[in-house]
């Protein structure tokens, strides 16, 4: 093995992966409220047009396996990475929104398959390592995405234009995306037990679905919130508590942020309490920070409320990966992959329910969608609690 591949060189560069990915999309999120006024769109036609990346990453998740089998994980990273860039950035030139939809579809395909490729690799090093390392890497995409959403809000507050700011954000981004699959090789033969094959969705054993089934429900429930959180925080920092564009743009930063913190105290969080319980402490924080937004009137108490809804979402969704792995008769590629595809359907759901919500009432009524996601997120994890507490034998 050459002297210059080494584990650490591996997992600087998946975690250079995670953290571009992270930045690259959500850049534009804080920009969504001059993109809804320039095509003059309904909240619920906005909820509707932001369900295009969704779309395209469930369709892409479906091929991702095949793909990055035939191509390697580090190059489908790459190549991804780089496409998703060039998408972004012809989104924001079309002058049409339906021209703005097929290219963030687009954009949508190229982070699934992303992201697919950066957790198969982040597997390879974690083996590589010894020890786990994968909560960490999910840490720094949060890190990459609030990166991203400070530099969109920076780009709205000093009124750069926003094909503009994109096509900066994609060169230096994309860059970093290439270094870091570079760098994230691993030599055939250093991991001491193959990873985990990438399996396609829909392969799960009828007797192992119902197992899933809640732990599916878990993840949805974080991706609800998650979406919420993306596509109308500013929006609703701006027309709920009367935020300037810089300090709505800069709401998003605050829920990635603290989502951020969460990631990187789970694990020691994990280990003196249990992931179940972590998770249902993550469901409630959810459902009380959205109740402190719904009934903000000042902007710092709206991000008050979203900060400490983002600290709730940090655990659930690797909680619900973690679940999925430990299920009896059940490879844990499988578990993962599943898990992987379904909760994209969440996606689907949350903004155009939230658009709905909005035209039907205000914008407020939306905030009941993370408000249940989080209380649902609860009842599912206390559920394993007492599941694990009555198969626990009692100590003597």
């Amino acid at each position: 093995m050459p002297a210059h591949h080494t584990p650490l060189r591996a997992r600087i560069g998946v975690s250079l992966m995670f953290f571009t990915n992270g930045a690259l999309l959500s850049a534009l999120l804080p920009r969504y409220p001059e993109i809804k006024e320039f095509y003059r769109l309904s909240d619920a036609a906005f909820g509707l047009l932001v369900v295009s990346i969704p779309a395209g990453a469930i369709l892409a998740t479906m091929v991702a396996p095949s793909v990055i089998r035939r191509f390697g994980a580090p190059w489908v990273a790459a190549v991804g990475a780089l496409l998703m860039a060039v998408a972004a950035s012809l989104a924001t030139l079309s002058p049409v929104v339906g021209g703005f939809a097929v290219a963030m579809a687009v954009a949508g395909a190229c982070d699934g398959l992303v992201d697919s490729a950066q957790n198969v690799q982040g597997v390879l090093v974690e083996q590589w390592q010894g020890r786990s390392v994968l909560n960490s890497m999910h840490a720094l995409w949060s890190v990459g995405a609030a990166l991203g959403g400070l530099l969109g809000a920076g780009a709205a507050a000093i009124q750069l234009p926003i094909a503009t700011q994109m096509m900066i954000n994609g060169i230096v981004f994309g860059a970093l995306a290439v270094l870091g699959s570079v760098l994230a090789h691993v030599p055939a033969g250093t991991v001491p037990q193959p990873a985990p094959a990438v399996t396609e969705p829909g392969t799960v054993r009828p007797r192992a679905r119902w197992l899933l089934a809640p732990i599916i429900g878990l993840a949805i429930c974080g991706i609800l919130v998650e979406d919420v959180s993306n596509n109308w925080v500013p929006l609703y920092l701006v027309r709920e508590t009367g935020a300037g564009l810089a300090l709505a743009g800069a709401g998003l930063s605050v829920v990635l942020a603290a989502q951020c913190i969460g990631r990187f105290a789970g694990d020691p969080m994990t280990n003196r309490w249990g992931r179940d319980r972590v998770a249902a402490l993550g469901g409630i924080l959810i459902a009380l920070g959205s109740v402190v937004a719904m009934t903000a009137t000042h902007p710092v108490v709206g991000l008050l409320g979203f900060g400490i809804s983002g600290f709730g979402t940090a655990t659930l969704i690797p909680a619900a990966f973690a679940a999925a792995g430990r299920i009896p008769g059940l490879a844990e590629a499988t578990g993962v992959a599943v898990i992987s595809w379904t909760m994209r359907l969440g996606f689907l759901v949350a903004s155009p329910t939230v658009g709905v919500l909005a035209q039907v009432w205000d914008l407020r009524a939306g905030l009941l969608v993370p408000v249940l996601a989080g209380l649902a997120a609860a009842v599912l994890s206390l559920g394993q609690v007492r599941k694990s507490a009555a198969q626990t034998p009692a100590r003597s």
